[in-house]
């Protein structure tokens, strides 16, 4: 019987490249991910739910909404560089 250790070894530069892959898709899936997510809880409103998750009541960046907006710009750094490989080099 064979180890794990031994059948993932021999994957070798195929397996960073898939890893790195699927790294940079999960990159590209997140902005758009959470774009939906604080439309849907910004359409659907906000419960008892959304306070638990209130940075402070009254607070302009308290709840969810805001939270998913923040998140989905953090995450567009896959986003900016995909759109700059793709404009033409001067």
């Amino acid at each position: 019987m064979t180890s794990p250790v031994s059948i993932t070894a021999g994957t070798g530069r195929d397996g960073v490249a898939a890893a790195r892959r699927l790294a940079g898709w999960l990159g590209l899936a997140a902005t758009p991910t959470f774009a939906i997510m604080a439309v849907l809880t910004a359409m659907i409103g906000s419960g008892p739910e959304d306070m638990l998750c209130a940075a402070g009541h009254g607070s302009v960046l308290g709840g969810m909404v805001p939270m998913y907006l923040l998140m989905s710009a953090f995450h567009s750094a896959a986003w900016l560089r995909l759109i700059a490989e793709r404009l033409p080099s001067e």
